[in-house]
Protein backbone atom coordinates (compact mmCIF):
# COMPACT_ATOMS: atom_id res chain seq x y z
CA UNK A 1 0.00 0.00 0.00
CA UNK A 2 1.01 3.57 -0.50
CA UNK A 3 2.18 5.40 2.65
CA UNK A 4 -0.13 8.26 1.66
CA UNK A 5 -3.74 7.82 0.58
CA UNK A 6 -4.28 8.39 -3.12
CA UNK A 7 -0.55 8.27 -4.01
CA UNK A 8 0.43 4.79 -5.19
CA UNK A 9 3.99 3.59 -5.00
CA UNK A 10 5.51 2.12 -8.15
CA UNK A 11 6.49 -1.54 -7.74
CA UNK A 12 8.92 -3.56 -9.86
CA UNK A 13 7.22 -6.19 -12.06
CA UNK A 14 8.73 -9.14 -10.14
CA UNK A 15 8.18 -7.75 -6.65
CA UNK A 16 5.94 -9.41 -4.11
CA UNK A 17 2.85 -7.28 -3.38
CA UNK A 18 2.77 -8.66 0.13
CA UNK A 19 6.32 -7.54 0.96
CA UNK A 20 6.64 -4.79 3.61
CA UNK A 21 6.64 -1.27 2.18
CA UNK A 22 9.24 1.39 3.16
CA UNK A 23 8.21 3.71 5.97
CA UNK A 24 6.71 7.13 5.26
CA UNK A 25 9.84 8.90 6.47
CA UNK A 26 11.92 7.13 3.80
CA UNK A 27 9.37 8.08 1.13
CA UNK A 28 9.50 11.72 2.20
CA UNK A 29 13.29 11.69 2.38
CA UNK A 30 13.44 10.35 -1.17
CA UNK A 31 11.30 13.09 -2.70
CA UNK A 32 12.39 16.60 -3.63
CA UNK A 33 10.85 18.95 -1.12
CA UNK A 34 10.34 22.69 -1.48
CA UNK A 35 13.30 23.24 0.83
CA UNK A 36 15.49 21.11 -1.46
CA UNK A 37 14.57 23.30 -4.40
CA UNK A 38 15.59 26.40 -2.45
CA UNK A 39 19.06 25.07 -1.83
CA UNK A 40 21.61 26.83 -4.08
CA UNK A 41 23.10 24.66 -6.77
CA UNK A 42 26.88 24.18 -6.68
CA UNK A 43 28.76 26.67 -8.81
CA UNK A 44 30.68 25.67 -11.90
CA UNK A 45 34.25 24.64 -11.37
CA UNK A 46 35.70 27.44 -13.51
CA UNK A 47 33.63 30.10 -11.74
CA UNK A 48 34.03 28.79 -8.21
CA UNK A 49 37.36 30.43 -7.35
CA UNK A 50 36.43 33.82 -8.79
CA UNK A 51 33.04 33.76 -7.07
CA UNK A 52 34.57 32.97 -3.70
CA UNK A 53 37.22 35.65 -4.17
CA UNK A 54 34.68 38.34 -5.05
CA UNK A 55 32.36 37.39 -2.18
CA UNK A 56 35.07 37.09 0.44
CA UNK A 57 34.05 38.86 3.63
CA UNK A 58 37.59 40.18 4.14
CA UNK A 59 37.72 41.90 0.76
CA UNK A 60 36.46 45.17 2.23
CA UNK A 61 39.22 45.16 4.82
CA UNK A 62 41.76 44.55 2.06
CA UNK A 63 40.42 47.55 0.13
CA UNK A 64 40.61 49.68 3.27
CA UNK A 65 44.22 48.56 3.77
CA UNK A 66 45.08 49.56 0.21
CA UNK A 67 43.50 52.97 0.79
CA UNK A 68 45.59 53.42 3.94
CA UNK A 69 48.83 52.41 2.24
CA UNK A 70 48.23 54.36 -1.00
CA UNK A 71 49.38 57.83 0.20
CA UNK A 72 52.66 56.34 1.43
CA UNK A 73 53.31 54.88 -2.02
CA UNK A 74 52.90 58.28 -3.70
CA UNK A 75 52.84 61.12 -1.19
CA UNK A 76 52.87 64.03 -3.63
CA UNK A 77 50.29 66.74 -3.11
CA UNK A 78 48.79 66.02 -6.54
CA UNK A 79 48.34 62.31 -5.82
CA UNK A 80 46.83 62.92 -2.37
CA UNK A 81 44.46 65.50 -3.87
CA UNK A 82 43.32 63.03 -6.55
CA UNK A 83 42.78 60.30 -3.94
CA UNK A 84 40.82 62.65 -1.67
CA UNK A 85 38.58 63.68 -4.56
CA UNK A 86 38.06 60.00 -5.37
CA UNK A 87 36.96 59.30 -1.78
CA UNK A 88 34.41 62.13 -1.90
CA UNK A 89 33.14 60.77 -5.20
CA UNK A 90 32.83 57.32 -3.61
CA UNK A 91 30.55 58.82 -0.94
CA UNK A 92 28.39 60.39 -3.66
CA UNK A 93 28.22 57.19 -5.71
CA UNK A 94 27.34 55.06 -2.68
CA UNK A 95 24.51 57.47 -1.84
CA UNK A 96 23.12 57.43 -5.38
CA UNK A 97 23.45 53.64 -5.43
CA UNK A 98 20.83 53.48 -2.67
CA UNK A 99 18.39 55.35 -4.90
CA UNK A 100 19.28 53.87 -8.30
CA UNK A 101 20.96 50.55 -7.54
CA UNK A 102 18.93 49.34 -4.57
CA UNK A 103 15.52 50.88 -5.23
CA UNK A 104 15.61 51.35 -9.00
CA UNK A 105 14.69 55.07 -9.03
CA UNK A 106 16.32 57.07 -11.82
CA UNK A 107 17.66 60.28 -10.25
CA UNK A 108 19.29 62.86 -12.54
CA UNK A 109 19.55 65.64 -9.97
CA UNK A 110 21.61 64.08 -7.21
CA UNK A 111 24.11 66.94 -7.30
CA UNK A 112 21.39 69.08 -5.67
CA UNK A 113 21.88 67.32 -2.32
CA UNK A 114 25.63 67.67 -2.81
CA UNK A 115 25.11 71.43 -3.17
CA UNK A 116 22.81 71.59 -0.15
CA UNK A 117 25.43 69.93 2.02
CA UNK A 118 28.21 72.20 0.81
CA UNK A 119 26.23 75.43 1.10
CA UNK A 120 24.65 74.68 4.49
CA UNK A 121 27.93 73.58 6.07
CA UNK A 122 29.96 76.40 4.51
CA UNK A 123 27.54 79.19 5.39
CA UNK A 124 26.89 78.00 8.96
CA UNK A 125 30.58 77.39 9.68
CA UNK A 126 31.51 80.81 8.32
CA UNK A 127 28.65 82.72 9.94
CA UNK A 128 28.83 81.13 13.41
CA UNK A 129 32.57 80.34 13.27
CA UNK A 130 31.92 76.68 14.00
CA UNK A 131 34.21 73.77 13.14
CA UNK A 132 32.87 72.35 9.93
CA UNK A 133 32.36 68.90 11.46
CA UNK A 134 29.94 70.49 13.94
CA UNK A 135 27.61 71.31 11.04
CA UNK A 136 26.94 67.64 10.25
CA UNK A 137 23.64 67.47 12.21
CA UNK A 138 22.35 70.62 10.49
CA UNK A 139 23.36 69.29 7.07
CA UNK A 140 21.64 65.95 7.72
CA UNK A 141 18.48 67.77 8.84
CA UNK A 142 18.57 69.98 5.72
CA UNK A 143 19.06 66.91 3.49
CA UNK A 144 16.12 65.13 5.13
CA UNK A 145 13.87 68.17 4.70
CA UNK A 146 14.92 68.53 1.05
CA UNK A 147 14.36 64.83 0.45
CA UNK A 148 10.86 64.97 1.93
CA UNK A 149 9.90 68.21 0.17
CA UNK A 150 11.12 67.05 -3.22
CA UNK A 151 10.53 63.32 -2.93
CA UNK A 152 7.13 63.55 -1.26
CA UNK A 153 5.10 64.78 -4.24
CA UNK A 154 7.30 63.28 -6.99
CA UNK A 155 8.03 59.68 -5.97
CA UNK A 156 4.58 58.60 -7.10
CA UNK A 157 5.95 59.06 -10.61
CA UNK A 158 7.94 56.36 -12.36
CA UNK A 159 10.57 55.89 -15.02
CA UNK A 160 11.22 58.84 -17.35
CA UNK A 161 8.80 61.16 -15.57
CA UNK A 162 10.68 60.79 -12.29
CA UNK A 163 13.99 61.37 -14.08
CA UNK A 164 12.71 64.63 -15.60
CA UNK A 165 11.42 65.89 -12.24
CA UNK A 166 14.72 65.14 -10.46
CA UNK A 167 16.63 66.83 -13.28
CA UNK A 168 14.51 69.95 -12.80
CA UNK A 169 15.08 69.83 -9.05
CA UNK A 170 18.84 69.78 -9.56
CA UNK A 171 18.70 72.79 -11.85
CA UNK A 172 16.43 74.68 -9.44
CA UNK A 173 18.95 74.27 -6.62
CA UNK A 174 21.86 75.37 -8.83
CA UNK A 175 20.03 78.45 -10.16
CA UNK A 176 18.93 79.38 -6.63
CA UNK A 177 22.51 79.15 -5.40
CA UNK A 178 23.61 81.28 -8.33
CA UNK A 179 21.20 84.11 -7.43
CA UNK A 180 21.16 84.11 -3.63
CA UNK A 181 23.14 86.64 -1.58
CA UNK A 182 23.47 86.47 2.20
CA UNK A 183 25.40 88.81 4.49
CA UNK A 184 26.09 88.64 8.21
CA UNK A 185 24.84 91.27 10.72
CA UNK A 186 28.28 92.88 10.41
CA UNK A 187 27.82 93.13 6.61
CA UNK A 188 30.33 90.38 5.96
CA UNK A 189 29.35 88.46 2.80
CA UNK A 190 28.42 84.86 3.50
CA UNK A 191 26.96 83.77 0.16
CA UNK A 192 27.93 85.91 -2.81
CA UNK A 193 25.72 84.69 -5.63
CA UNK A 194 27.80 83.38 -8.57
CA UNK A 195 30.97 83.67 -6.47
CA UNK A 196 29.54 81.23 -3.92
CA UNK A 197 31.12 80.91 -0.47
CA UNK A 198 34.80 81.42 0.23
CA UNK A 199 36.81 81.30 3.44
CA UNK A 200 35.22 78.05 4.63
CA UNK A 201 37.17 76.47 7.50
CA UNK A 202 38.88 73.19 6.71
CA UNK A 203 38.61 70.00 8.70
CA UNK A 204 39.92 70.07 12.26
CA UNK A 205 39.57 67.79 15.24
CA UNK A 206 40.62 68.47 18.82
CA UNK A 207 42.73 71.46 17.82
CA UNK A 208 44.51 69.44 15.10
CA UNK A 209 44.43 71.18 11.73
CA UNK A 210 43.46 68.77 8.94
CA UNK A 211 43.49 71.30 6.12
CA UNK A 212 44.33 70.13 2.59
CA UNK A 213 47.20 72.62 2.34
CA UNK A 214 48.71 72.57 5.83
CA UNK A 215 48.11 68.86 6.47
CA UNK A 216 47.08 67.04 3.27
CA UNK A 217 47.78 63.60 4.73
CA UNK A 218 45.58 64.31 7.74
CA UNK A 219 42.83 65.63 5.48
CA UNK A 220 43.01 62.45 3.41
CA UNK A 221 42.76 60.11 6.39
CA UNK A 222 39.92 62.10 7.96
CA UNK A 223 38.01 61.87 4.66
CA UNK A 224 38.82 58.16 4.43
CA UNK A 225 37.41 57.54 7.92
CA UNK A 226 34.12 59.31 7.17
CA UNK A 227 33.74 57.62 3.79
CA UNK A 228 34.51 54.18 5.26
CA UNK A 229 31.76 54.68 7.86
CA UNK A 230 29.36 55.73 5.10
CA UNK A 231 30.19 52.68 2.98
CA UNK A 232 29.65 50.40 5.98
CA UNK A 233 26.25 51.97 6.71
CA UNK A 234 25.16 51.67 3.07
CA UNK A 235 26.26 48.04 2.95
CA UNK A 236 24.32 47.16 6.11
CA UNK A 237 21.25 48.98 4.79
CA UNK A 238 21.35 46.92 1.61
CA UNK A 239 21.53 43.64 3.53
CA UNK A 240 18.76 44.44 5.98
CA UNK A 241 14.98 44.22 5.76
CA UNK A 242 14.73 47.68 4.22
CA UNK A 243 17.31 46.77 1.60
CA UNK A 244 15.33 43.68 0.62
CA UNK A 245 12.20 45.83 0.28
CA UNK A 246 14.14 48.20 -1.98
CA UNK A 247 15.21 45.33 -4.20
CA UNK A 248 11.66 43.97 -4.41
CA UNK A 249 10.45 47.39 -5.58
CA UNK A 250 13.26 47.57 -8.10
CA UNK A 251 12.34 44.21 -9.61
CA UNK A 252 8.54 44.67 -9.65
CA UNK A 253 6.86 47.52 -7.81
CA UNK A 254 3.32 46.23 -8.39
CA UNK A 255 4.18 42.78 -7.07
CA UNK A 256 5.94 44.31 -4.05
CA UNK A 257 2.86 46.37 -3.24
CA UNK A 258 0.66 43.31 -3.64
CA UNK A 259 2.85 41.50 -1.10
CA UNK A 260 2.21 44.19 1.51
CA UNK A 261 5.18 46.54 1.05
CA UNK A 262 4.26 50.21 1.36
CA UNK A 263 6.12 51.16 -1.79
CA UNK A 264 5.72 54.92 -1.44
CA UNK A 265 7.18 55.00 2.08
CA UNK A 266 10.01 52.64 1.18
CA UNK A 267 10.94 54.70 -1.90
CA UNK A 268 10.87 57.88 0.16
CA UNK A 269 13.22 56.24 2.69
CA UNK A 270 15.65 55.44 -0.14
CA UNK A 271 15.47 59.01 -1.42
CA UNK A 272 16.11 60.46 2.04
CA UNK A 273 19.00 58.06 2.71
CA UNK A 274 20.64 59.02 -0.58
CA UNK A 275 20.14 62.71 0.21
CA UNK A 276 21.94 62.31 3.54
CA UNK A 277 24.94 60.70 1.85
CA UNK A 278 25.02 63.52 -0.70
CA UNK A 279 24.90 66.12 2.09
CA UNK A 280 27.85 64.57 3.92
CA UNK A 281 29.82 64.49 0.66
CA UNK A 282 29.08 68.21 0.29
CA UNK A 283 30.61 68.84 3.72
CA UNK A 284 33.78 67.01 2.71
CA UNK A 285 33.99 68.94 -0.56
CA UNK A 286 33.51 72.31 1.13
CA UNK A 287 36.15 71.48 3.75
CA UNK A 288 38.65 70.37 1.10
CA UNK A 289 38.17 73.29 -1.28
CA UNK A 290 37.47 75.94 1.44
CA UNK A 291 35.28 77.58 -1.24
CA UNK A 292 32.25 76.47 -3.24
CA UNK A 293 30.34 78.00 -6.14
CA UNK A 294 27.29 77.03 -8.22
CA UNK A 295 29.51 75.82 -11.06
CA UNK A 296 30.59 72.90 -8.87
CA UNK A 297 27.08 71.40 -8.99
CA UNK A 298 26.08 71.40 -12.65
CA UNK A 299 24.08 68.64 -14.31
CA UNK A 300 27.30 67.12 -15.63
CA UNK A 301 28.24 66.19 -12.08
CA UNK A 302 24.94 64.36 -11.57
CA UNK A 303 25.55 62.50 -14.82
CA UNK A 304 29.06 61.51 -13.74
CA UNK A 305 27.79 60.15 -10.42
CA UNK A 306 25.14 58.11 -12.22
CA UNK A 307 27.81 56.94 -14.66
CA UNK A 308 29.92 55.67 -11.76
CA UNK A 309 26.99 53.63 -10.41
CA UNK A 310 26.19 52.11 -13.81
CA UNK A 311 29.83 51.50 -14.72
CA UNK A 312 30.62 49.75 -11.45
CA UNK A 313 27.43 47.70 -11.27
CA UNK A 314 24.10 48.89 -9.92
CA UNK A 315 23.34 47.55 -6.48
CA UNK A 316 26.92 46.38 -5.87
CA UNK A 317 28.83 48.31 -3.21
CA UNK A 318 32.28 47.06 -4.35
CA UNK A 319 31.36 47.77 -7.96
CA UNK A 320 30.12 51.29 -7.18
CA UNK A 321 33.34 52.05 -5.28
CA UNK A 322 35.41 50.81 -8.23
CA UNK A 323 33.30 52.78 -10.70
CA UNK A 324 33.60 55.96 -8.63
CA UNK A 325 37.38 55.64 -8.45
CA UNK A 326 37.60 55.10 -12.21
CA UNK A 327 35.29 58.02 -13.10
CA UNK A 328 36.96 60.38 -10.62
CA UNK A 329 40.64 59.52 -11.02
CA UNK A 330 40.95 58.53 -14.67
CA UNK A 331 40.65 62.07 -16.16
CA UNK A 332 43.32 63.30 -13.74
CA UNK A 333 45.59 60.39 -14.61
CA UNK A 334 45.22 61.23 -18.31
CA UNK A 335 46.42 64.81 -17.95
CA UNK A 336 49.48 63.94 -20.03
CA UNK A 337 47.18 63.49 -23.04
CA UNK A 338 46.29 67.19 -22.98
CA UNK A 339 43.08 68.09 -24.77
CA UNK A 340 42.62 64.46 -25.85
CA UNK A 341 42.17 63.15 -22.32
CA UNK A 342 38.38 63.45 -22.37
CA UNK A 343 38.24 61.79 -25.79
CA UNK A 344 40.28 58.87 -24.44
CA UNK A 345 38.15 58.85 -21.30
CA UNK A 346 34.94 58.64 -23.32
CA UNK A 347 36.27 55.90 -25.61
CA UNK A 348 37.36 53.80 -22.64
CA UNK A 349 33.91 54.13 -21.06
CA UNK A 350 32.22 53.07 -24.31
CA UNK A 351 34.50 50.04 -24.62
CA UNK A 352 33.84 49.00 -21.03
CA UNK A 353 30.07 49.29 -21.40
CA UNK A 354 30.16 47.27 -24.65
CA UNK A 355 32.07 44.36 -23.16
CA UNK A 356 30.74 44.67 -19.57
CA UNK A 357 27.16 45.96 -19.84
CA UNK A 358 26.39 44.60 -16.37
CA UNK A 359 29.21 46.67 -14.83
CA UNK A 360 32.77 46.12 -13.75
CA UNK A 361 31.71 44.32 -10.57
CA UNK A 362 28.03 43.39 -10.87
CA UNK A 363 25.81 42.48 -7.98
CA UNK A 364 25.27 38.75 -7.56
CA UNK A 365 21.66 38.30 -6.54
CA UNK A 366 22.21 35.11 -4.52
CA UNK A 367 20.52 34.75 -1.18
CA UNK A 368 22.59 33.01 1.43
CA UNK A 369 20.11 30.37 2.57
CA UNK A 370 22.31 27.44 3.58
CA UNK A 371 22.73 28.55 7.17
CA UNK A 372 19.03 29.42 7.39
CA UNK A 373 18.01 26.07 5.96
CA UNK A 374 20.42 24.23 8.24
CA UNK A 375 18.90 25.90 11.28
CA UNK A 376 15.41 24.95 10.11
CA UNK A 377 16.27 21.42 8.96
CA UNK A 378 14.11 18.67 10.35
CA UNK A 379 13.44 14.98 9.73
CA UNK A 380 11.63 15.69 6.46
CA UNK A 381 14.43 17.55 4.67
CA UNK A 382 17.25 15.32 5.82
CA UNK A 383 18.46 13.00 3.08
CA UNK A 384 20.49 9.97 4.15
CA UNK A 385 23.75 9.52 2.26
CA UNK A 386 23.36 7.23 -0.71
CA UNK A 387 19.58 7.06 -0.46
CA UNK A 388 17.79 6.62 -3.77
CA UNK A 389 14.81 8.71 -4.68
CA UNK A 390 11.97 6.42 -5.79
CA UNK A 391 9.76 7.69 -8.61
CA UNK A 392 6.43 9.15 -7.65
CA UNK A 393 3.45 8.14 -9.73
CA UNK A 394 0.66 10.67 -10.06
CA UNK A 395 -2.74 9.40 -8.93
Amino acid sequence: MSPFPGVPTEQPPDSDPGAPQPPASAWVAGTETAVDRLRPKPAATGDNFLTKALQNRYLGWAALGIAIIAPFVDGSSFAIGVMTNALIFVMLAVGLNIVVGYCGLLDLGFAAFYAIGAYVSGSVAKLLEWPILATIPLVLAAAIVAGVVIGGPTLRLRSDYLAIVTLGFGEIIRITANNITVTSPTQMPIISGPSGIYGIPSLSFGGLDLGPVSNPLGSYFATLLIVAIGVLIASRLGRGKLGRAWRFIREDEDAAEAMGIHTYTVKLAAYIAGAMFGGVAGILWAAKQTAVSPTDFQFLYSALILMAVVLGGMGSIPGVILGAIVISALPDLLTGAGAWRYVIFGVLLIVVMIFRPQGLWPHRAVERVRRRLRSRSGPYDAEPPGSARPPVVAP
